[in-house]
């Protein structure tokens, strides 16, 4: 174990280093993506936007990267400030004027860092919502269900949040270096609860989900559904207009408790055939075991993760780094945070771009066994109508996209 003065110099050094680079990247990629902007529509999206609707949709991503600039600046120099001048290390000696034990020291210090956090972004958050996505019109959000919204993700937060933290630390405590299966199996046990319960237990706490009801929609799935050997009794519809204009439908669950979601949005958007051909593409995914995969791959690469945390959290270096002078496991929780970022950022890449592929896969499904046509019409009225950047830098698809982009689906679904 490294407990020198130098190491705890070279550790602080590599989290300057670290936070600087991926602001500098972010950065780069955002001015690589805005210099893609045209001020003429492409040849290639002629017939997705008319000249209006493509002037509007480059004057919302102006407008959300001014704001999303801002709040990047504003969080890096402050999270710099709070390492360089010892900002963790005085909420931790804080805390500690209070309690002593780990756990409640942890739970605490997260609170009120929490806190801080959340007072610091609420004006970006507010200003996104009731600015930006009013002038659009996109929002549809009261202040009333915003301010809920809030409150209600911050006693998530703490209750779910601060519950794993505390077993996991409970853990660590009684196991010290070999504490990181056990906590793998705590956070694989959560991951898959949640996978299979979260549409059904924590959507309602922000959404009215209604069974579909009888009809030309719901026929229509049911077909497709038996045509492909998909056994689906749970299609539920979700006020997302409750917050937005903007469309939406997912697949959530495993076994017996999947489901598909479709936003109400999406049903007054989009044409029956459409529909179908949206639901056939989350389908594919089920049967091409892109949701199972995905989870084996998350789990996997958070036992990676803890595997090298249990190998570092003893080094009280860690909270030095941090201008510390008690060794804790909740300060050497953020540097290691920070310090396995750029392994995180990899990681991310490689799922990314299986991500892409699988989607691909599932726009093919869909072709196959529905039409080709009608997800591609379904595809092109959802990014119309949500005014989405159709021109996105090749290099920040790479690093942020999880789907293709419209024109390159649109291409493979003509192939």
């Amino acid at each position: 174990m490294i407990t020198s003065s130098m190491s705890t110099d070279l550790i602080l050094t590599l989290i300057i280093l670290i936070l600087s680079l991926d602001f500098l990247l972010e950065r780069t990629l955002d001015i690589l993506n805005r210099e893609n902007w045209s001020a003429t529509i492409p040849k290639e999206l002629e017939g997705i936007y008319d000249e209006e609707k493509y002037a509007q949709s480059q004057a919302y991503e102006k407008d959300k990267n001014r704001i999303g600039l801002l709040s990047s600046i504003l969080g890096f120099v402050i999270t710099i400030l709070m390492i360089v001048c010892g900002g963790f290390a005085w909420v931790d000696d804080f805390v500690r004027q209070y309690f002593s034990n780990p756990i409640a020291l942890a739970l605490s210090f997260f609170a009120i860092i929490m806190l801080g956090s959340s007072l610091i972004s609420l004006p970006f958050s507010y200003y996104s919502t009731f600015v930006i996505e009013e002038k659009y019109g996109f929002n549809r959000s009261t202040l009333k269900t915003f301010v809920l919204d809030k409150i209600k993700g911050a006693l998530l937060t703490a209750i779910l949040g601060g519950g794993i933290l505390a077993l996991i630390i409970w853990i660590y405590t009684l196991t010290t270096v070999n504490f990181w299966w056990m906590a793998w199996a705590l956070i694989a046990l959560v991951m898959i609860f949640m996978s299979m319960f979260y549409s059904s237990l924590i959507v309602p706490l922000f959404n009215k989900q209604s069974p579909l009801e009888e009809g030309e929609l719901n026929m229509a799935i049911s077909k497709l559904a038996k045509e492909v050997g998909f056994k689906l009794d749970n299609i539920y519809v979700m006020d997302g207009s409750k917050r937005s204009s903007k469309g939406n439908a997912y697949f959530s669950g495993l076994g017996s408790r999947k489901r598909i979601v479709l936003f109400d949005t999406l049903i007054d958007e989009l044409s029956t055939k459409e529909i179908v051909a949206v639901l056939a593409h989350e389908i594919g995914h089920y049967k091409k075991k892109h949701t199972l995969s995905s989870i084996i791959l998350s789990l996997l690469q958070t036992g990676v993760m803890f595997y090298i945390f249990s190998l570092l959290i003893g080094n009280a270096s860690l909270s030095g780094a941090l201008g510390a002078e008690n060794h804790s496991f909740h300060l050497g929780l953020i540097a290691f945070g920070i310090l396995y970022s750029p392994i995180s950022t990899f990681l991310g890449l490689g799922m990314n771009v299986l991500s892409r592929k699988n989607e691909y896969e599932a726009d093919a499904f869909a072709a196959e066994h529905h039409s080709a046509e009608a997800l591609g019409s379904g595809l092109k009225k959802l990014s119309v109508s949500s005014l989405s950047n159709l021109t996105p830098h090749p290099a920040y698809v790479f690093f942020h996209y999880s789907h293709p982009t419209l024109l390159q689906r649109l291409k493979a679904l003509k192939r």
